[in-house]
């Protein structure tokens, strides 16, 4: 009797411990794989980086923005590269991020846009990708608007594709049904994977808009897929995030800066105003140019820096 109670309490004594074996299994699992994802994560980042060639002045007012968590500019650029070809920045939108206000102005830069490319000469905006490559994209647009690009993000639009079907799909609400690339778009709500999100912000011709009804369709698939990458939390799908990330972007962000926009600029998404340049075609010397008035140019410089100095 006395020897089946001590078996009795033996096992109610191994009960606890084996509780806790598997507990601190599963926390060094975890732990483990946490810590590998950060490793990632680093690597990623240090894969992705690439600065400006900014002077040293430049530099510092750029970490202080990031230090004092000061409204910043960043230009994002959709790059079609194959074989080798730097090709010409498909898309161009420049996005001012205000902290204080928790709101984003979201500026879309008609790709014809006749300006002024440092070193060039009067060129379509686009162009200065293909002659110099993100730094003389930033010069140019830089100059144009007269605002200042603190950051600046690179995508390939093959990445852009895999970064949308690994985020699970967007959803985007579609003002007139088309087709483009034989895949019909209609018009409400729409759920878009990669392939179908590439296709859609490509369209332009059957647009009455144009280039404009082709920006729109790009703020919305890019205000989607910032939604959603803010609450992405699928730890399975993370490391899928990080090699589409580390193959096709670009970016001046260190580790320091990105992880200082998710804790502190993350709630700009919340309130998205966009803004769309007034201008007109022309054709000079044969080829069609976006003619924008400096009128116009100055009414976004003031709007954009205005937007940055709101409190």
């Amino acid at each position: 009797m006395d020897s089946r109670a001590n078996k009795r309490k033996t096992k109610r004594r191994e009960w606890p411990f084996w509780v806790g074996a598997i507990l601190i299994t599963i926390v060094l699992v975890i732990g483990g794989y946490l810590f590998y994802l950060w490793n990632q994560v680093g690597n990623t980042v240090e894969t992705m980086h690439a600065p400006l060639a900014r002077d040293t002045e430049q530099q510092k007012e750029v970490d202080d923005r990031f230090k004092s968590t000061n409204s910043i500019n960043a230009l994002l650029l959709g790059v079609d590269e194959r074989s080798g070809d730097r090709g010409r920045s498909d898309t161009m939108i420049v996005l001012s991020l205000n902290p204080n206000t928790d709101s984003m102005l979201m500026l879309s830069i008609p790709r014809d846009t006749y300006v002024n490319i440092p070193g060039r000469g009067m060129d379509k905006i686009n162009h200065a990708y293909a002659f110099g490559g993100v730094d003389l994209s930033v010069q140019a647009v830089e100059e144009a608007f007269d605002i200042p690009i603190h950051v600046y993000g690179r995508v390939n639009m093959e990445g852009f594709e895999q970064g949308i079907d690994a985020l699970g799909g967007v959803t985007v609400n579609n003002t007139f049904a088309f087709t483009q690339d034989g895949t019909t778009f209609n018009e409400g709500e729409i759920f878009l994977n990669g392939d179908d999100a590439l296709k859609y912000i490509r369209m332009r011709k059957q647009d009455p808009r144009g280039d404009f009804g082709r920006n729109e369709r790009q703020r919305q698939v890019i205000a989607a897929a910032i939604d959603k990458a803010a609450s992405f939390s699928s730890i399975t799908k993370f490391g899928e995030m990080l090699e589409i990330l580390g193959s096709n972007v670009q970016t001046d962000l260190d580790m320091k800066k990105i992880q200082t926009l998710f804790t502190d600029y993350l709630g700009t998404r919340k309130n998205i105003t966009t803004m769309k340049i007034e201008g007109a075609g022309d054709n000079i010397g044969g080829i069609y140019y976006y003619v924008v008035p400096e009128s116009e140019f100055n009414r976004i410089s003031t709007e954009i820096n205005d937007h940055m100095d709101a409190q």
